[in-house]
């Protein structure tokens, strides 16, 4: 295993342990946590809203005496958070079911938006932060995120973070947190976390058939997996990169990339082998939009490129996954971000390098993406996770 700012490359993500009859199956993922460990993960990380992971953690933690030979992580729901009250009621029950007495980072979890940041600072949270550190209960603070990149940078920026998690992976370098903040992050000295490098395993599961022979006739003899995770560590910004294992199988063999994939090790064949990868996954995208954002600022604040990333989504994942993806991208705002706002006052074409009418396209994407049902729902998440 490697290690960078003294976390492994490789963290345990524990959102995925093996469920039967509506449980975590404890046994298996006790097996599955101590094999990771003796290969050398020492970072694992949960959640207040992973059904039965903090508990389950705990428990196998508690058991095999881990608390201080790991780096332990879970996350504040701070969108169900309402007063400065709730911020010691969820950090309290949070440690008990994980059968701590501190965390060695707690993030604020599932951020959009800096209207959240807003809210939070409100409610007192910078001054909960610090009596929290110096008491020993948390001893460093970051947040997890979902939303584009301007949006990251504002949140970034808004504290002293000590480490952030982003989704990321060779299909989302331009989309959500994105290069730009993932590098943002690195510069100022924390320790970057990677969520989703397969994309919920899309880009193992899901590749299509001429994908997978260029992967196969490749010279490196790399699993799709592997392509996905070593893109991310030949990048040095990128501290650790976290893997829902739930198999003794998928840790060992992710434990033994890990232990090889060097920061800066790519050449030009393996780069463009990436880059083949993406043209064929692309290839039924419904928009030619490289996401550069030339097009951005929009004057009413509509998200073209999130808007075209979740649409191409929807022809090379599915519906569901581009749908989800907007969900988390675009329509957590605070202010809404959506199509509808559009004055169509050709702005945005005027500056774009693929000449992509994107006046005509933003509404045929809208179309898709937020069909009539969705409009509500959305618009009831938005009332619920942002809250001015």
């Amino acid at each position: 295993m490697q290690y960078r700012k003294g976390i492994s490359i490789l963290g345990y993500g524990c959102m995925r342990f093996t469920q039967t009859g509506g449980k975590i199956d404890l046994d298996k993922a006790e097996q599955e946590v101590l094999r990771a460990f003796e290969m050398g993960v020492n970072y694992y990380d949960t959640a207040y809203i992973y059904p039965g992971s903090e508990d389950a953690l705990g428990k196998i933690i508690e058991k095999n005496g881990l608390r201080d030979k790991i780096t332990l992580t879970t996350k504040l729901p701070q969108y169900m958070v309402k007063n400065r009250a709730g911020l010691d009621k969820y950090l309290d029950e949070e440690l008990r079911r994980l059968r701590a007495d501190h965390l060695d980072y707690y993030l604020m979890h599932h951020m959009t938006d800096y209207a959240q940041w807003e809210r939070l600072a409100g409610l007192g949270i910078v001054e909960w932060m610090k009596e929290k550190k110096e008491a020993g209960v948390v001893k460093h603070f970051g947040f997890s995120f979902h939303g584009n990149t301007d949006m990251f940078l504002k949140i970034l920026n808004a504290h002293d973070w000590e480490l952030c998690l982003v989704q990321y992976n060779y299909m989302d370098e331009f989309a959500q947190a994105g290069r730009a903040g993932v590098e943002a992050a690195a510069a100022k000295g924390i320790p970057v976390l990677i969520m989703e490098p397969l994309r919920g395993g899309k880009l193992v599961d899901l590749l299509p058939e001429r994908a997978r022979k260029e992967i196969a006739e490749d010279r490196n003899g790399w699993t799709p997996a592997e392509w996905a995770f070593r893109w991310l560590w030949n990048q040095e910004a990128v501290t650790c990169v976290l893997s829902g294992m739930n198999s003794i199988q998928m840790i060992e063999e992710n434990c033994n990339t890990a232990s090889v994939a060097d920061a800066g090790s790519f050449g030009e064949h393996e780069l463009e082998m990436i880059d083949r990868i993406k043209a064929i996954i692309n290839e039924n995208m419904k928009v030619n939009c490289t996401g550069c954002r030339y097009c951005m600022p929009c004057p009413k604040g509509i998200d073209i490129p999130g808007i075209f990333s979740c649409y191409n989504h929807m022809a090379s994942e599915g519906k569901s996954s581009g749908r989800k993806e907007y969900f988390q991208t675009v329509a957590l705002r605070a202010d809404s971000a959506d199509a509808s706002q559009c004055i169509k006052c050709g702005k945005c074409e005027q500056h774009c390098p693929q000449s992509i009418p994107i006046r005509e396209k933003i509404q045929e994407a809208d179309k898709a993406l937020r069909p009539l049902p969705y409009k509500a729902a959305y618009s009831i998440a938005r009332k619920y996770m942002i809250k001015k």
